[in-house]
């Protein structure tokens, strides 16, 4: 018999699963059947139903209102996923967000040329510190954490659609150091990141998340450098 190709072999339903998750995990607020159904486009009852086998599993949960979001057991899941980095890197994300005031994150890059948050980190004092869910994925190209990775990393391993407005981001970051955004990934929010690579780990970035920056930028990067910097001696590195 013949084998079965790769589309064939595929399981739809597990794709979509997977897919709710990755909406979920990437909104900024907990959603509605209605905003899931439209954003995976099927019909209300397979969302549902979808959502039902997740909730079974506590890989979704509802607040009070009825709207879904990420449940508990999707920690349980990410443990294992670059587990010495996020435990390495959790104590030098603490010491920047405290120092600046501001959410820090340590994101990576996907093998799907996406940035996802692995770790984040809020200050213990901030007049409007901003939530920042592990999980959160963007497009590489979008935001300073994404661009730092790009600009850590050679131009032909650089998706080939980047667009010239943000080829010249990524050399401009690269001059200065690190990189910079607002409003790209989530509207009202600016970040800056830099760079941090570390052998036997995928290409990563450390960034400070706020509201707007009252701080020099500058600033803010040398206390970003220094903690990715710190991560990297407790990899044995210089």
């Amino acid at each position: 018999m013949a084998a079965e190709s790769g589309t064939q072999a595929r399981s739809q339903t597990l794709s979509r699963g997977i897919r709710l998750l990755e909406i979920l995990a990437s909104a900024d607020g907990n959603l509605t059947i209605a905003e899931l159904t439209a954003a995976l486009d099927v019909h209300r009852s397979v969302a549902y139903r979808l959502l039902r086998t997740l909730e079974d599993h506590n890989l979704v949960t509802r607040d009070a209102t009825g709207r879904f979001a990420p449940g508990a057991g999707l920690a349980a899941l990410s443990a294992g996923v670059a587990r010495d980095l996020q435990v390495i890197a959790l104590p030098m994300l603490n010491d920047a967000a405290n120092e600046l005031g501001m959410t820090c994150i340590l994101a990576v890059m996907l093998d799907t040329g996406e940035a996802v948050t692995l770790s984040t980190a809020m200050p213990r004092q901030s007049v409007a510190a901003v939530s920042y869910r592990p999980g959160h994925r963007h497009p590489i190209s979008s935001g300073a954490p994404g661009k730092a990775i790009l600009m850590s990393m050679p131009e032909s391993s650089w998706p080939p659609n980047l667009s010239l407005e943000t080829r010249a981001d990524i050399e401009a970051a690269r001059e200065r150091g690190y990189a910079m955004s607002s409003g790209e990934v989530v509207p009202s929010l600016t970040s800056l990141a830099v760079p941090l690579i570390l052998p036997g780990q995928p290409p990563a970035s450390v960034a400070a998340i706020h509201l707007g920056f009252s701080r020099p930028e500058a600033e803010i990067a040398a206390v970003l450098a220094a903690a990715a910097q710190e991560v990297r001696r407790s990899y044995g590195l210089t």
